[in-house]
């Protein structure tokens, strides 16, 4: 199965710089949990947002290059695979084909009512990967 990569484009403003004038490191790990929620808004029905939840277990990021004001930024994510309640998510962030960073997150899905953790079903995963 492949994976199906979701992405936006982002553009580097003054607040997301630090003391040296890279972007700053609380703002690539907001950028990954971002793009990560924004696929599976734009994969699940309303009804299954409305069953399940998302929560990170671990987030892993490696900075390759600095990022600065004004880059125009690609974020690009994909599930690599889901076992049981937990799924691998990767995240690329590339200026234009430079990549600059890349994360791997752990999630687990819950149950939205219960908040204990869900088996990702057949019909969450199919959404992720293409046949």
């Amino acid at each position: 199965m492949t994976p199906i990569q979701y992405s936006e484009e982002i553009k580097v403003s003054v607040g997301d710089l630090d003391e040296l004038h890279h972007v700053n490191n609380v703002v690539y790990l907001k950028w990954v949990q971002q793009v990560a929620e924004n696929h599976w808004r734009s994969a699940a029905s309303q009804l299954v947002q409305d069953q399940f939840i998302w929560v990170v277990l671990s987030h892993f990021i490696q900075y390759r290059k600095p990022a600065v004001l004004d880059d125009n930024l690609t974020l690009l994510t994909y599930v690599g695979d889901f076992r049981g309640a937990r799924s691998i998510r990767h995240v690329e962030i590339k200026r234009g084909t430079e990549l600059i960073a890349d994360a791997k997150t752990e999630w687990c899905m819950l149950d939205a009512i219960t908040q204990r953790p869900r088996r990702v079903t057949d019909e969450v995963s199919r959404w992720f990967f293409k046949t």
